[in-house]
């Protein structure tokens, strides 16, 4: 490679590339790209190629745990697929007769994907799938600090389309990866997915190609009065720990009704947490935000780290070895109180409410700060407060008694769709407000031919406002 490399150029030869294979793959049929969709799922659940893939990761990330990266691609690969296989993506794939329209699915063509860090894995895996499916070449822009794992992964999925007569270019991911580089491929793709940071996404969008964009996480869970405290506290727990919280899905904050509120602390503990004491909160803060109130920029060295590591750099002596993640008492919310945001770490912030109103303004005042549209939860068995919560906060998903980070983004005991990028609406500054699935991979075509209408009367219209 040069001393300085073109990026412009370097980019319009992938694109050039990812067109070629493309245009190859317009032509096939819904068997033939079911049958390559299904092998590229085959090849990235393979014990080995499982075990090499998170080992990998870790090794160059120095993120999260072996084992949830383990879980990740063996759940969410077959999860996607499940989703997936009975979906037509070729040709007529919807057909209404009352209104005689007749939809056909069309690729995109060239699909450029950001990649975060913190899912390096994972989103190549998902999105791979689904664009064989959707018949569209798709090149991975990859985060710098875990480039290597999202090319290994990328050549997993080559070497299959290689062994099956597919044009291994479907698949594409970037080397060297720049800031220019990334720019240059949200320019020249048909469609960009950006998965990551709010910098990330604004990018994006202002590519000036049509973008699909990831809002920030930091969730929020109610736990009421009616919650079974236990079976509430593992949900926290596993949500919270699972790969150390690289998902943007898990926990950030807990909202806990205060006759519970003791009760539900010692659940927690027994849970692994540790209830940092007010004396050390600064001591946390200042080792998350080492630079805080100045800007509010996450210290990387805490970043889907164990507790005992966070600990450690903030000067904490006295927290457990086996300690699994930690607790911090907050009650204000906003940009003056950091806690109140998206924490990228093993940390929880966590609330006291009295009545339930004031739970859902607590819900509400975190994600005007951050995390508006994507997700929150409740651990109830209130239908009222369920509905409640659902009804009055500005967010895509709410999550009912189960842990938030394995369920929102799809599980196989709810009805999520399985997807590693998730649309936050408006609220989130997204066009798209529900999980990224097939159908976000597509155009379409709507057929029309002409039927015997019935024009409604004024009285069907515009019933008894036509007295008035």
């Amino acid at each position: 490679m040069s001393e300085k490399r073109n990026e412009h150029e370097y980019v319009k030869g992938l694109v050039e590339r990812a067109r070629k294979a493309q245009a190859v793959a317009d032509t096939y049929s819904q068997e033939q790209v079911d049958r390559l969709s299904r092998a590229v799922g085959w090849a990235l659940v393979q014990e080995e190629t499982v075990e090499r893939i998170a080992k990998f990761c870790l090794e160059e990330t120095r993120m999260g745990t072996y084992e949830a990266k383990l879980g990740k691609l063996y759940k969410k690969v077959r999860g996607v697929l499940s989703d997936i296989n009975p979906q037509k993506s070729v040709g007529v794939v919807e057909e209404d007769k009352e209104t005689g329209i007749r939809r056909i699915a069309k690729p995109v063509g060239v699909i450029g994907s950001l990649i975060p860090t913190t899912q390096p894995e994972l989103c190549p895996a998902t999105q791979g799938m689904l664009a064989v499916k959707s018949r569209n070449a798709i090149i991975f822009s990859p985060h710098p600090r875990s480039q290597k794992t999202t090319y290994l992964v990328a050549e997993v999925m080559r070497d299959v389309l290689k062994r099956y007569g597919a044009p291994e270019d479907l698949i594409v991911c970037a080397e060297h990866p720049t800031m220019e580089m990334s720019r240059e491929i949200m320019e020249q793709a048909d469609l960009v997915i950006a998965t990551g940071g709010a910098g990330m996404v604004k990018a994006a969008y202002s590519s000036g190609t049509p973008a699909y964009g990831v809002g920030v996480g930091n969730a929020v869970v109610v736990i009421d009065e009616t919650a079974d405290l236990k079976e509430a506290a593992r949900n926290v727990h596993v949500s919270k720990v699972f790969d150390y919280a690289s998902g943007c899905s898990c926990e950030n904050a807990i909202v806990v009704q205060e006759e519970i509120y003791d009760a539900f602390i010692e659940c927690l503990k027994g849970e692994g947490a540790y209830l940092v004491a007010e004396e050390d909160k600064q001591k946390l803060e200042k080792a998350l935000w080492p630079q805080f109130p100045e800007n509010h920029i996450l210290n990387r060295d805490i970043v889907t780290q164990p507790a005992k590591r966070i600990a450690q750099i903030a000067g904490i002596d006295d927290v457990p070895d086996d300690c699994e993640f930690i607790l911090v008492e907050e009650s204000g919310r906003g940009a003056e109180y950091p806690f109140s945001g998206e924490k990228l770490s093993v940390v929880l912030a966590v609330y006291k409410y009295k009545g339930f109103d004031e739970a859902v303004q607590i819900v509400n005042e975190i994600h005007a700060y951050q995390g508006a549209g994507h997700s929150c939860g409740i651990q109830s068995k209130d239908e009222e407060h369920i509905l409640a919560l659902a009804l009055n906060t500005k967010t895509t998903r709410v999550m009912v008694r189960q842990p938030q980070s394995v369920g929102n983004s799809g599980d196989w005991n709810n009805g999520m769709p399985f997807t590693g990028s998730l649309g936050c609406g408006t609220w989130g500054g997204n066009i798209v407000s529900e999980n990224i699935t097939l159908k976000h991979f597509l155009n379409n075509t709507w057929l029309s031919v002409p039927i015997k209408g019935t024009i409604p009367s004024d009285e069907e219209l515009f019933g008894d406002v036509m007295k008035n």
